[in-house]
């Protein structure tokens, strides 16, 4: 007898937000739903002023609200781009987002940052094959930097079951 276990991930939302209008905003950030199968996260994050610096990207976990889970890992932009291999965190996620959005050029990040119809199938590989989590419900948050100041947070909110 064989006994086959799948899992799924799902977004569930999506959240920007602006610390600093001078320096950036969001054109839109947003999770459409096409129909049960078929959801994308897109995003358009207009820069005022340049360039973002550093990029932290923390991993969280529901347990009576949402708790810091394995990840939690900061890097400077541009020589992350220069070498992609010097942190093998930052590179799963870079590569999970990476074909859906303008962020893989070199330095500087002078133009507006997109994440285009980043689909819930493209994740749903990575999240259970790739890399398997345990199931639950998870917060992947996105703190963006320059000159070191948070200009801004992207949140994406995902159940894994």
């Amino acid at each position: 007898m064989v006994v086959v276990i799948s899992a799924k991930f799902e977004f569930t939302n999506v959240k920007c937000v602006p610390y600093d209008l001078k320096f950036n905003d969001f054109e839109h950030c947003y999770l459409k739903s096409v129909n049960r199968t078929y959801k994308y996260v897109s995003l358009k994050c207009r820069l005022f002023q340049t360039p973002v610096t550093k990029v932290r990207l923390s991993l969280f976990k529901r347990f009576n609200g949402y708790r810091p889970f394995m990840y939690n890992v900061s890097v400077d932009v541009c020589k992350f781009q220069l070498n992609r291999n010097v942190n093998p965190i930052m590179k799963f996620f870079y590569d999970v987002v990476a074909p859906y959005s303008n962020i893989n050029h070199t330095c500087p990040f002078n133009e507006d940052l997109v994440f285009e119809k980043l689909p819930i199938d493209f994740l749903n590989h990575r999240f259970t094959d790739v890399l398997p989590f345990p199931e639950g419900d998870y917060l992947v948050e996105t703190n963006w930097i320059a000159y070191d100041i948070t200009r801004a947070v992207v949140k994406f909110y995902g159940t894994l079951s």
